[in-house]
């Protein structure tokens, strides 16, 4: 049998478990191994009843002297309570909705039972705790906890694991031998072991230390390769020296920062190279990185060359075309708009003119990766937001061209050491400088005592002629969730504000309707507009100086502060207010933290700090392999390291043609098999 093998050789699983293994993505025996405890049970010492205390967590061994059950089977009023002793004591164990456990134990027999202590009385009582016939290999030391789902049982997973665990000879060591003992690896077959089923807590650290290592290294050497595949293609454009940006920039109607001017230096010396250009322009709200990609539109269109840029979605592709059409019409560029919305006849004229060369500057949404999009000279690929797309996308997008220079922006402010990270295939240009005489937005935070304080003050800016968002986190009302729902302000505002015009806007809109709110608000003939995140990114209404978002609690810090940029963008001051029930200890250093700064790279390192990586990894990186240990927050030193090595590998032997590096020239094909540019 070999760890390729589907589960259902393992005996015991047939097709209903392997239908429940499959949801949390374990297909074959390999799987199984892969698939890590998200805890661990210290089972290794008994300890006696008769010493344990209130708020213990333990493990006995003792035998049933008293039995009594109330009501039977499932039913909510069915009780089990068992008299337990070892000699040195005795403890209640209680089972709610379980009565037909009655039938399962038996009295006498040694049982043993692991779970919280607590005070019932003068005694001590376990209620649900795990228990078991005492077996003391099976059922004693430190035991795996998997993280599970409905029809799998933690038993049923450890023993499938050990049966697993007799395939990890059969995974090859992938990783080359010198780099292994440079960083004192344990060997992956150790790791693979070691992770499920410890001897002791060194050997977790050691397992957890080899296979962290693993996923950052991969990551690492797969993103770096794809980097020096595109440093190597031989055909990259060289868009001429001789054309500038003076013209363009000198008919802004306002003056470009240093950090805008020293970014467009650097994306010129790439575009001027012989290299594919592939660069990343990370600034905050505001900061002008549509400007700066602008500069490098002008220099590939008056160099012969078509560009393209692709937003997340309709709304920002169509704030670009409306504010770059404007930019480029004193100069005869002609700016196109391809968006799944467009009617057939018209997306037929469009795909016409940019087939033609008609169209120098193509704007949509994932509309334009599409087979039928063809291009008559492609030099500029541009991606916005990119955290909201896949390198796979970004690379269908580029094989429109001829290996066409690459500029990818994102306004979601990122730690240095996760950009390097989540876009290490990229270089990293940083618009660290805010335009001159934009005012701080001020930030206050309210409890639900202080709602009707915040929705005054919301009334009197409007009063003074200016606009308000009102965010909330659902579209709809939620069972499941306690919080405000952008239906339910809207109802209730409505009743408010009745003198007011109020507009609901959520993403489960037409485009057509989400596009006529918009254009409404944005004509100032709508007060307040009540939204979910949907006005995160590609809204600019510079009259809305208010901002307030309902259950702050429930957002990122970097999400709260993107949403916090869709005010103060005209002269006014604006404010943002958040409306919070979080009363834990994280939710208040949040608040204060927006409360005492808008910069965003700053309030993206507290985010980084408070919630990992999350907020960052929040939608999948198309084609990238999914971290199941490694945390960036806490794996910072590992990271250093591991780009190190990487970086020495490549240099040493870049397509992994030695014959030590086979193993993990495999490896990387498996792990990196949906990013089409990235194939050693």
């Amino acid at each position: 049998m070999s760890i390729k093998n589907s589960v259902t050789m393992i005996k015991g699983i047939g097709p209903k478990k392997a239908s429940a293994l499959a949801k949390v993505k374990i297909h074959s025996i390999e799987d199984f191994l892969y698939y890590y405890p998200r805890d661990y049970e210290d089972r290794r010492q008994i300890k006696a009843i008769g010493s344990l205390c209130n708020e213990d967590t333990a493990l006995i061994r003792g035998k049933i002297i008293r039995l009594f059950s109330s009501g039977y089977g499932y039913t909510k009023k069915s009780i089990l309570k068992l008299l337990v002793t070892d000699g040195t004591g005795e403890i209640e164990v209680l089972f709610f909705h379980s009565a037909y456990l009655k039938n399962t134990i038996s009295k006498n027999v040694d049982y043993g039972f692991y779970g919280n202590v607590s005070s019932r009385g003068s005694g001590l009582q376990m209620v649900h705790p795990d228990f078991f016939k005492w077996d003391e290999e099976e059922t004693t030391g430190i035991l795996p906890i998997y993280p599970l789902t409905q029809g799998l049982t933690q038993g049923e997973m450890r023993n499938w694991q050990r049966i697993a665990q007799d395939f990890c000879q059969q995974i090859p060591e992938y990783l080359p031998l010198d780099l292994i003992r440079r960083n004192r690896l344990c060997s992956l077959q150790y790791a693979l072991e070691n992770i499920h089923f410890p001897e002791d807590l060194q050997r977790i650290k050691e397992a957890k230390y080899r296979l962290v290592f693993d996923e950052l290294f991969l990551l690492q050497f797969g993103l770096l390769s794809v980097k020096n595949q595109l440093n190597k293609l031989p055909n990259g454009i060289s868009f001429s020296k001789n054309i500038q940006s003076e013209d363009f920039i000198e008919k802004l109607p306002y003056e470009l920062t240093v950090a805008q001017k020293r970014v467009i230096e650097e994306i010129y010396k790439d575009m001027e190279s012989k290299k594919v250009m592939s660069r990343l322009i990370q600034g905050d709200v505001g900061s002008g990185k549509t400007v700066v990609a602008a500069t490098a539109i002008y220099k590939a269109i008056n160099s012969g060359y078509q560009a393209v840029l692709m937003a997340p979605t309709e709304l920002l592709a169509r704030q670009h075309y409306k504010s770059l059409k404007q930019a480029f019409q004193p100069f005869d560029i002609h700016v196109g708009l391809l968006t799944g919305s467009l009617g057939i006849k018209e997306r037929k004229q469009v795909l016409t003119q940019v087939k033609t060369g008609a169209i120098q500057l193509l704007i949509g949404t994932h509309a334009l990766i599409q087979p039928s999009v063809d291009f008559y000279r492609l030099g500029l690929v541009i991606t916005d937001e990119q955290h909201r797309f896949g390198v796979n996308q970004r690379d269908l997008l580029s094989r429109k061209g001829e290996n066409p220079d690459i500029l990818v922006m994102t306004a979601t402010p990122i730690p240095r050491t996760l950009a390097v990270i989540l876009y290490g295939d990229l270089d990293l240009s940083i618009i660290d400088e805010m335009p001159p005489g934009r005012k701080q937005t001020i930030t206050k935070t309210f409890t639900e005592s202080g709602r009707e304080k915040a929705y005054e003050f919301v009334r009197r800016q409007v009063a003074d002629g200016h606009q308000a968002y009102i965010v909330a986190p659902l579209i709809e009302e939620s069972i499941n969730v306690d919080a405000k729902s952008a239906i339910q302000l809207y109802k209730e505002l409505g009743n408010k504000f009745s003198n007011l015009e109020i507009r609901l806007l959520h993403g489960a809109m037409k485009q057509e309707e989400k596009d006529r709110i918009m254009e409404e608000f944005y004509s100032g003939q709508v007060h307040i507009l009540v939204s979910t995140v949907v006005i995160e990114v590609g809204i600019n209404v510079p009259n809305a100086t208010v901002m307030l978002i309902e259950n702050a609690e429930r957002f990122g810090l970097s999400t709260l502060h993107q949403l916090r940029g869709r005010v103060g963008r005209g002269g006014e001051q604006s404010y943002c207010i958040l409306i919070t029930e979080g009363k834990t200890r994280m939710s208040k250093e949040r608040a204060a933290i927006l409360e005492k700064t808008d910069n965003g790279f700053v309030i993206a390192e507290k985010d980084l700090e408070l919630r990992g990586p999350g907020e960052f990894f929040g939608v999948r990186q198309h084609g990238i392999p999914e971290f199941r240990l490694a945390d960036l927050a806490k794996h910072i030193q590992i990271l250093e390291t591991v780009r190190e090595e990487a970086q020495n590998l490549l240099e040493q032997d870049p397509d992994l043609i030695h014959k030590n590096h086979q193993n993990l020239k495999n490896k990387i094909n498996i792990t990196f098999k949906n990013i089409e540019t990235l194939s050693i």
